[in-house]
């Protein structure tokens, strides 16, 4: 499986220099790239908090956001990865979102996307979107991939964008 420890400890060293922080909203990963940052030391001081994004009910409990406001977007795309990472970094009100959207597995989703697809987006100064497939359909190996391609843009975001 792949570890997400790694890019998550790039990333919480990256958002401590730069003094920024970063609220995640995830699907798919479950959760995992949450807690690969905050398994990091010093967490509080960069991450402001997050949700598990997995249901039309989480969408709006957790973001106050309704299937109308999608304007024509269906999870697990590019577009809605982005919108998920601009909504949840505007509601902690914090310089950076991230965000996975996906199908882990074993099976695909109801938009047709096979087990392994996933999109990633991070926004704050720059925006960065990416998707991904894996060659399995075995469910924790997806959800370690999604969280370590998910945390790997983060860093390249951070490496890339001009400080605020």
């Amino acid at each position: 499986m792949h570890d997400p420890r790694i890019p998550a400890g790039k990333a919480a060293a990256l958002l401590i220099a730069r003094g920024e922080r970063v609220a995640v909203a995830e699907s798919s990963a479950g959760g995992m790239i949450s807690s690969a940052l905050l398994g990091i030391s010093g967490a509080s001081t960069y991450f402001a908090g997050g949700g598990i994004i997995y249901t039309a009910r989480a969408l709006k409990g957790l973001l106050d956001v309704s299937r109308d406001d999608l304007k024509g977007m269906r999870s697990s795309s590019e577009p809605y990865a982005a919108f998920l990472a601009e909504t949840i970094r505007a509601k902690h009100r914090v310089e950076w979102g991230l965000s996975e959207t996906g199908a882990a597995g074993p099976t695909g989703n109801g938009y047709g996307d096979p087990a392994g697809h996933t999109c990633v987006a991070v926004t704050g100064p720059i925006t960065r979107v990416k998707t991904l497939r894996t060659p399995t359909t075995d469910r924790w190996t997806n959800m370690g991939w999604f969280a370590e391609a998910a945390l790997e843009l983060l860093v390249e975001a951070l490496e890339e964008a001009p400080r605020s």
